[in-house]
């Protein structure tokens, strides 16, 4: 299953549907998408207690050090936000895809912002707003493909930060041709065994 949100399980309507989805046992928490931070990043507490009030035992995990076999160790998986261009490069660079795969289709693969952007196609929608975040020089912006769905998150809070937002999206849509689910904090897209559900809110 995968469970893509805009910032964690951060509305209760979210939190009670997760617990539909989730069982109680293990729950790595990948911190590498803020490759300055890590475990020290401000989110970390919260999406820690979220986590764990589903009944799950939390450990932090870092693609950059450790090994992808140690993830199938797990029931639910859960990436946290920062830059999805470090992210997904380190995704590939130290071959964690495959199993990021196996796991979105025998147990919860769930992110947040950039955790969830890696998941879906391609990173070209986020290049429009934050060329400057890819530090890693990224040239190939094709993602993990685990899902043809396409995210922009933090929508409504972002519409006042971004010149065009919105009309940067519908333009983006146009062109290639999609649709782009925009989420608000304390939603998610959730995708069990190819049905798609949009949920979350206050």
């Amino acid at each position: 299953m995968i469970m893509m949100t805009s910032d964690g399980l951060s509305s209760g309507r979210l939190l009670q549907e997760a617990k539909r989805y989730v069982r109680p046992g293990r729950a790595a928490l990948v911190v590498t998408a803020d490759p300055v931070y890590k475990e020290k990043n401000y989110h970390v507490p919260r999406l820690t207690r979220e986590l764990e009030a589903l009944g799950l035992s939390v450990e932090l995990f870092d693609f950059d050090t450790q090994m992808p076999r140690e993830l199938r160790d797990y029931g639910v998986v859960e990436m946290i936000g920062g830059n999805p261009y470090y992210l997904l490069h380190s995704i590939v660079t130290h071959g964690f895809a495959g199993v990021l795969a196996e796991l979105s289709q025998d147990r919860c693969l769930t992110g947040c912002s950039a955790g969830s952007v890696v998941m879906t196609p391609t990173l070209k929608l986020l290049d429009q707003y934050t060329p400057e975040m890819n530090i890693v020089g990224l040239e190939d912006l094709t993602a993990l493909g685990l899902t043809s769905v396409q995210i922009l998150p933090h929508y409504s809070k972002f519409l006042a930060r971004y010149e065009r937002f919105e009309d940067r999206c519908a333009q983006y849509e146009q062109e290639n041709q999609c649709s782009v689910i925009r989420l608000n904090d304390g939603e998610a897209v959730l995708i069990d065994q190819g049905r798609l559900m949009v949920t979350g809110g206050a």
